[in-house]
């Protein structure tokens, strides 16, 4: 980690809007925009006097020890963002957000609320914009930068920050100065998005870009707000501390090693971010990893092979149902756990019926879904889990935590 600034902070951070449609655009050529678009931003951030803190992928994240320097950057940056030649004229719409605090800075980095802030200040602004929070406009004194003027564009709320944040355009000339509203207004409660099904923020990792922007591509499509994507595990860990999601999807083998770095990543969101919930795609059915991954308990986790996701309607259900606290197991993984010999199988009192409501229980199905499967009716099956609570000696308890307990108890035997 090379010498950051400390102290008092100016963070820079940048993102790129609609990087998910540029990737279809552009094809072949995304990457070549993505190095120029980096390059363009470390040249004017070092004519500065700044210090890259992190360049992962369409995000840019820099720190000035002077907040004048830090907004010099940003002007400059989008001046040349928008001045360079880009394939297929398709222009990078870089967003740029500017804010002050007195940040912790840990083995890994800046921590704490003020790097959450300016993320979050990013992701209200528009390709084009550059957004400064109230403490940095604060502290510019007149003529500091004397090409920029300062809009007031009013107090906003930012999803998962303790208090509203004022928010400020800045206005330099040959920069566009005209944008829509700031997109804090469309951020609902996570609550309230869980309630409808729709507009829950998602986080992707997997280190294929083809993939991962195809997964973006279908749950944007399904109402799904992606608001961030990692190609490694560090890099997800950050966007999951900057953006509150209440789903994180995470491949299971992802770089350096190709082993297990994103199981890894998903036991730590489950122990550090609890409110988050962990959906991780396989290649393979792997037993022993969603066992790991289950080693607690059930609520808000899912494992799923990646040819389910073809079948849209399905993934964006059990996308859901990870967000709002239950399970979502591959079928061929319960197929493969139930196949597994047994000793003393706690679920041998289980009639197969019972067994077969289970199964379907652990991929996270509801009481109607399993009629519907098994040609039985709701009522029948309130009856097959009530014995299963009672033959598996569960403590009484909701109906919702009782469930999981049982999917417990069945994939551990």
């Amino acid at each position: 980690m090379p010498d950051l600034p400390t102290g008092t902070v100016t963070f820079l951070f940048t993102d790129i809007e609609g990087s998910t449609e540029l990737v279809g655009k552009l094809g072949d050529a995304y990457s070549a925009a993505m190095a120029d678009h980096r390059r363009i931003l470390r040249e004017a951030v070092a004519a500065s006097n700044g210090q890259e803190v992190d360049a992962r992928g369409d995000e840019f994240f820099a720190a000035f020890q002077r907040t004048r320097d830090a907004v010099t950057a940003a002007l400059a940056g989008q001046r040349d963002l928008a001045a360079h030649e880009w394939p297929g004229d398709t222009p990078l719409r870089v967003r740029v957000a500017i804010h002050t605090g007195e940040p912790l800075l840990g083995e890994s980095g800046y921590e704490g609320l003020d790097v959450h802030r300016v993320a979050r200040i990013c992701a209200a602004g528009h390709g084009g914009q550059v957004l400064v929070s109230q403490t940095t406009r604060n502290l510019l004194e007149a003529g500091q930068v004397p090409e920029a003027e300062f809009q007031d564009l009013g107090e906003h709320e930012l999803r998962g920050l303790p208090r509203p944040e004022r928010i400020f355009q800045v206005l330099a000339p040959e920069l566009p100065a005209k944008f829509p509203p700031l997109r804090t207004e469309n951020i609902q409660p996570a609550t309230a998005a869980v309630d409808e099904g729709k507009g829950l923020r998602v986080v992707l990792a997997d280190d294929s870009v083809l993939l991962r922007e195809g997964i973006a591509r279908l749950l944007s499509e399904a109402g799904f707000d992606v608001v961030g994507q990692s190609e490694n595990p560090d890099d997800l860990m950050l966007k999951v501390r900057s953006y509150s999601p209440d789903v994180a999807i995470v491949d299971i083998r992802m770089p350096p090693t190709q082993t297990d770095e994103g199981l890894r990543a998903a036991q730590e969101i489950r122990e550090s971010h609890p409110g988050v919930g962990v959906l991780v795609l396989s290649q393979y059915v792997e037993p022993a990893y969603a066992m790991e991954l289950l080693a607690e308990s059930a609520e808000g986790v899912g494992y799923l092979l990646k040819d389910r996701i073809s079948d849209v309607d399905e993934f964006a259900a059990a996308v859901r149902r990870v967000a709002e606290g239950g399970s979502a197991l591959d079928p061929a993984l319960v197929t493969q756990l139930v196949g597994r010999r047994r000793q003393h199988d706690p679920l041998d009192e289980l009639t197969n019926r019972e067994r077969e409501v289970l199964e379907l229980m652990a991929e996270g199905r509801s009481n109607q879904a399993i009629g519907e499967r098994l040609f039985i009716t709701p009522r029948a099956v309130e009856k097959h889990i009530t014995s299963i609570f009672g033959k598996l000696r569960l403590p009484q308890a909701s109906e919702d935590h009782r469930r999981v307990l049982a999917v417990l108890a069945f994939l551990r035997a």
